[in-house]
């Protein structure tokens, strides 16, 4: 904490009271002014509206040179890097319409670029436009976007998959840095609420360049929302309700900027009874608490931008053991269950210099996981403390070639303090550096990078060697060097083709190196292998885009090889009643892609019709298939947007068909699953009653009530089916 305050207020005394003004006029190409464009700068955070004469103004600017974005719905967005020599300067901005959903800029990748401009594919939602989706939780939502799926335990426990890949491979940031909450248990959800969060990017591939070990699979980067724009207080309400779960989800803001300084602070209580399957009846056991906080501080002037954020979250989650028992709607966990705190800690300070800048982030996580079987004495209780760091110079622009250097690191220690070990005490540290360099030239971009890290283990002795719960000591190092290629260009004025080559890496986890006994869940004794190699990967991707005023297309396709790939494998053995697994390596390879449309037919401006379809095969080098690998999705979706006189704007109606096929390519644990076909329906819009607003948001999720069960259920090996009908309302207005 002490080291958060020195470099806060380090940062703070930085203070200058340099008042450079930038202002402008912002207009459709007829020359009619807009009202309530964006005007945003990302690395200061923010931000100002045009006026109903199309009119915008931001202060207390720095003099080095900063990317301004302008932003509305149904034009395309521009970016502009300006150097403020002047104390005011006039920049005036024409749009052009624009179709299909915004452009946004890239905050996961290093250059932060619109998403035209980036070499990477990178997929970006914003959590509303998920929620529109009538999607319960954060994950689900997550599963919507394609080459994107979720390993469930019912509906309050799920782990991100990203292209066949999951767990330790998949890496988690939040508030710009990384989440550690012992990711490696199949019980262990992502441990964030959506609310407070605006967006998510996906990165799917290696992303090892720019973030180290475990994001060998791919990333998910979740952006906080903005604080609210200078001089201005605003708070808002929002209510969900969820039939199926007789579920609420209440979340209550407020936010407040002056010229300097900038406040948010946001609190949500979410709380379910056991889901139900078809037929009607529960799933014993389900139900599920949890309670987020969410503040933030922020202050920015000409030379230094920082910002501290903090987010708390309590999770009291059933575990069902039972399958479909006892029925209530009782919303008290009952035994089995887990309790988890999430304490979150992060400092993101900008400082500006007169040709380049310095972004350091910094991280403190701390996680504390208690599992109950039968009473209040936790028999499993972890606390994984984390602290990370991450420093990048931004170098001057020298022509058309922009540079990034960095070093990161994280220093990480797990303490048991229950009656079982899952996994031993153990320290862990990390350091990479690495550098990358962006070349443009026309429509041309060249990104290439080199990376070196290194993660030491270090871990304690535990109880007797040979017997159940024992852990011997370890002492490992791990090396390892990664790269990156990246190639953009528009063949034409319509189409986009990018081409990435890149290598990740994973070092093995505390689990896989040190088990030893009966894992929650998992219904198999476990045995580690400290002799386990660092997995090695490298993936090519191919993604082409085609765009017009009425039509997109895309397409990606992908190969990863990786080397050492880790896995468990059963031995033969019975131990404790159960069988025994071990962890092996063997070389892997996957495969598959993308493709989707979006059509929007002239003059039916109201109407919109796209379609998605994806598909990833995994395969061990014998020929035997990767576990936990998705089955091949189908998405299509009809939806009208509207507007109803003057009581119903930004209104929207869809329907929604997802196809998932029959998974028949499982491993040798593995069952094969059916395919099943889910109907989904939404309403909403902005309503005005008298002088109030509200948005609103009515949806349906499996209309017909199908009776399913997902390949990635961990409930499927019990035949317990996947939620039912589900009915969710949400209502969201300023107070």
């Amino acid at each position: 904490m002490k080291l958060y305050l020195s470099i806060l207020f380090i940062g703070f005394s930085f203070i200058s009271y340099s008042q450079n003004i930038i202002s402008g006029k912002i207009t459709d190409l007829k020359n009619n002014p807009l009202f309530g464009v964006e005007v945003y700068i990302e690395d200061l955070h923010k931000g100002t509206s045009t006026n109903e004469e199309g009119l915008y103004q931001l202060q207390n600017l720095p003099n080095t040179p900063i990317k301004i974005t302008i932003a509305f719905i149904g034009y395309a967005t521009e970016t502009k890097i300006i150097s403020l020599q002047n104390k005011k300067t006039t920049l005036n901005f024409s749009l052009e319409e624009a179709v299909f959903k915004m452009d946004e800029i890239i905050v996961s990748t290093a250059f932060n670029k619109l998403q035209s401009q980036n070499v990477m594919k990178v997929d970006y939602e914003s959590i509303k436009s998920l929620q529109q989706k009538g999607t319960s939780t954060l994950i689900e939502g997550l599963a919507t976007i394609p080459g994107v799926s979720q390993v469930s335990t019912g509906t309050s426990i799920g782990k991100p998959v990203i292209r066949g890949l999951s767990g330790n491979r998949v890496l988690v940031y939040s508030q710009g840095v990384r989440i550690e909450n012992q990711q490696f248990g199949d019980e262990h959800g992502l441990g964030l609420n959506d609310a407070g969060v605006a967006s998510v990017e996906v990165i799917k591939g290696p992303a090892s360049l720019l973030y180290g070990s475990d994001a060998l699979g791919g990333v998910l980067y979740f952006n906080p929302e903005k604080f609210a724009e200078a001089n201005t207080l605003s708070s808002n309400f929002e209510q969900k309700l969820f039939s199926n779960t007789l579920g609420s989800n209440s979340s209550l803001s407020i936010k407040t900027s002056s010229e300097n300084w900038k406040f948010i602070g946001r609190g949500s209580y979410n709380t379910h009874s056991d889901y139900k399957v078809s037929n009607g009846n529960s799933v014993t056991n389900t139900r599920y608490n949890e309670t987020d906080f969410k503040t933030g501080i922020g202050y920015q002037n000409s030379k230094i931008s920082s910002v501290l954020r903090y987010n708390y979250n309590k999770l009291d989650l059933g575990i069902p053991e039972e399958g479909v028992a006892e029925q209530t709607t009782n919303k008290k966990t009952t035994y089995p269950k887990q309790s988890v705190f999430n304490n979150l800690l992060s400092l993101n300070n900008i400082y500006f210099f007169q040709n380049s800048k310095l972004a350091i982030d910094l991280g403190y996580i701390a996680n504390d996981r208690s599992e109950f079987e039968d009473s209040e004495i936790a028999v499993l209780h972890m606390k994984l403390n984390t602290f990370n760091y991450n420093a990048k110079y931004h170098f001057q622009k020298f022509g058309n070639i922009e540079s990034i250097v960095g070093i990161q690191g994280m220093h990480q220690t797990n303490k048991n303090f229950g009656e079982e070990y899952l996994i031993p005490n153990a320290i862990t540290n990390d350091v990479g550096i690495f550098g990358t360099g962006n070349y443009e030239w026309k429509t041309n971009v060249l990104q290439a990078g080199l990376r070196f890290d290194k993660r030491t283990i270090l871990t304690e002795q535990y109880g007797v060697t040979g017997e159940e719960g024992s852990f011997e000591t370890i002492d490992k190092t791990y090396n390892s060097f990664n790269a990156s290629l990246g190639y953009k260009t528009n063949i034409t004025d319509d189409i986009i083709l990018r081409m990435n080559f890149a290598s990740g890496f994973r070092a093995p986890n505390l689990a896989e190196l040190s088990s030893n006994g009966v894992h929650e869940g998992t219904n198999r004794y476990e045995i580690g292998n400290n002799n386990l190699k660092t997995e090695q990967n490298v993936q090519t991707d191919v993604n082409l885009e085609y765009y017009t005023n009425h039509f997109e297309f895309f397409i990606n396709g992908f190969y990863n090889h990786i080397n050492n790939y880790i896995y468990t494998s059963p031995t033969g053995e019975i131990l404790d009643n159960n069988e025994v697994y071990s962890y092996i390596q063997n070389n892997a390879n996957l495969y598959g892609g993308e493709i989707g449309v979006h059509f929007h037919p002239h003059p039916l401006d109201w109407l919109h019709f796209e379609s998605s379809f994806e598909t990833v095969t995994g395969e061990k080098q014998n020929g035997d298939y990767l576990p936990l690998i998705p089955a091949n999705n189908w998405n299509n979706t009809i939806r009208t947007e509207f507007d109803i006189q003057n009581w119903l704007t930004d209104g929207f109606a869809s329907i929604n068909l997802s196809s998932t096929f029959n998974q028949n390519n499982v491993s040798g644990f593995e069952t094969t699953s059916n395919g099943y076909s889910l109907m989904n329906v939404g309403f909403g819009g902005t309503l005005k009653i008298g002088k109030t607003t509200f948005d609103i948001n009515l949806n349906a999720t499996n209309v017909f009530d199908k009776s399913y069960i997902s390949h990635l259920s961990r409930l499927k090996a019990d035949e317990i089916n996947n939620i039912g009908r589900n009915i969710i309302l949400g209502l969201k207005f300023k107070i």
